[in-house]
């Protein structure tokens, strides 16, 4: 790969990112510790900004491994800094990606920052900066989920636990959705640099709709049952149990109450 240099100042963290994380860091206390009076918003707060967290991370992923592969753009428009407010569509990568945690609890794929694709040299660069973002949430879903498959839950508090599962099921269906091969989305720019110029070209103009084709598709019961039967068969896989990641979504959803079940092992 081709190292590109930027200014310190393009690499500086950004103290919006660095305000995230410590919320991120107090309200995973909370949660942990029992300390809120009401766990429900402990786990509303700590989840929502671990998101954001993710979703940061994410855009960052895609710039980083743009700017090793010959766009060295990305550093002036703010993208190494992890600020969020730096991205091109930051209703798209932030805003809507937590309206819809908010209201569905699943892990709306966002978007983006804007790479310089006539920048960079070769069809495997391309689909390594593609592929960046969505392995990213591969990761994220891999460590949050450590202690399920370690079998490290011994000492872990519930309400802590929850709160891990549920993340883990957004960054499974962040990344499942994002990996689809629909235009606009990641996983079509994976393998859009080895299809013909005539197939890209015609494929063009549908990527702005991309997601909404995919939600759509969603909507048939057909396809949903077996998106949330793969969502299932990861989870499972990662050793993330129903009941946690259950309660994990109920306690998220801390104004509706928390469903009895949910208490028992506090």
């Amino acid at each position: 790969m081709t190292t590109a240099t930027t200014r310190s100042s393009d690499r500086r963290v950004s103290p919006v990112f660095v305000g995230i994380m410590a919320v991120t860091a107090v309200t995973g206390w909370a949660t942990w510790s029992g300390y809120a009076a009401q766990p429900g918003v402990a786990v509303f707060l700590f989840v929502t900004a671990a998101w954001v967290v993710s979703l940061c991370l994410h855009e960052y992923a895609h710039a980083r491994t743009a700017l090793h592969g010959g766009d060295i753009t990305v550093g002036a428009k703010g993208y190494l800094t992890l600020n969020p407010l730096k991205y091109t569509h930051a209703l798209l990568s932030i805003v809507l990606p937590v309206v819809f945690l908010v209201m569905g609890g699943i892990g709306l794929p966002g978007g983006a920052v804007f790479i310089e694709r006539g920048r960079i040299r070769g069809r495997w660069k391309h689909s390594l900066i593609s592929a960046a973002g969505p392995l990213t949430n591969v990761l994220f879903a891999a460590v949050c989920s450590a202690p399920f498959w370690l079998h490290a839950l011994d000492g872990v508090p519930a309400d802590f636990r929850f709160a891990l599962a549920f993340l883990v099921l957004l960054q499974v269906t962040a990344s499942i959705l994002n990996l689809l091969p629909v235009p606009g989305l990641d996983g079509y720019g994976v393998i859009e640099p080895w299809l013909s110029y005539r197939i890209e070209r015609q494929l063009a103009p549908y990527a702005q709709f991309g997601l909404l084709f995919v939600f759509a598709l969603l909507w048939v019961p057909s396809v949903n049952s077996v998106f949330f039967d793969a969502i299932d068969a990861v989870l499972r896989f990662l050793g993330v149990d129903d009941y946690s990641r259950y309660c994990g979504q109920e306690l998220y959803r801390f104004w509706r109450g928390t469903p009895e079940i949910c208490t028992i092992s506090r």
